[in-house]
């Protein structure tokens, strides 16, 4: 097979095709010593069936990461609708309100202690395994790492839309 010269390698190129790869955007939560974390992410997949699991690419130095290797981590996504686009700026990065994300909402608990936004299509109340933690090495590098995490309960809320994202390139958030 030859290789057609004329196919561009450039990073920009690489960007906009990364770019294009859809994904959700999810609002995860979680407690750490009775105080409400929130994060924004859109790299999540499904990840197995039997248990029912989920992978998400996380930045590194997120503070979702520590919270993950502390051992015994659960964690709430909470899927978001067509209708709550008006949220991201809320939960995105910083935060607006560190210690307090959900001032003014009506949230549910679930028994991990983590926040169950209103309206959501439905959420996942997870139990995360060891994180696959990239390092600069020749063999593992990469800025995000990759937790997967067995799904202990969920409820559907609504039949909504969930977000579809794309972006302009692949290569920032």
């Amino acid at each position: 097979m030859s290789r057609d010269n004329s196919l561009k390698d450039s990073s920009e190129e690489i960007g906009s095709i990364l770019g294009r790869i859809p994904g959700g955007l999810f609002v995860v939560t979680w407690q750490e010593n009775g105080v409400d974390k929130t994060m924004l992410t859109s790299w999540l997949m499904q990840a197995g069936f039997n248990p029912p699991a989920i992978s998400i690419a996380v930045g590194n130095g997120r503070h979702f990461l520590s919270a993950v290797l502390s051992g015994d981590f659960h964690f709430v996504v909470n899927v978001l609708s067509e209708n709550q686009r008006r949220l991201l700026g809320r939960f995105g990065k910083p935060p607006v309100v560190e210690d307090e994300p959900f001032a003014g909402l009506d949230i549910k608990r679930v028994s991990c202690g983590a926040g169950v936004l209103p309206g959501v299509v439905g959420w996942m109340e997870c139990k995360a395994r060891p994180a696959f933690l990239s390092s600069d090495t020749d063999q593992c590098r990469g800025d995000h790492s990759i937790v997967i995490a067995d799904i202990c309960a969920g409820e559907m809320n609504s039949t909504e839309t969930p977000i579809v994202h794309l972006r302009k390139s692949g290569l920032h958030y």
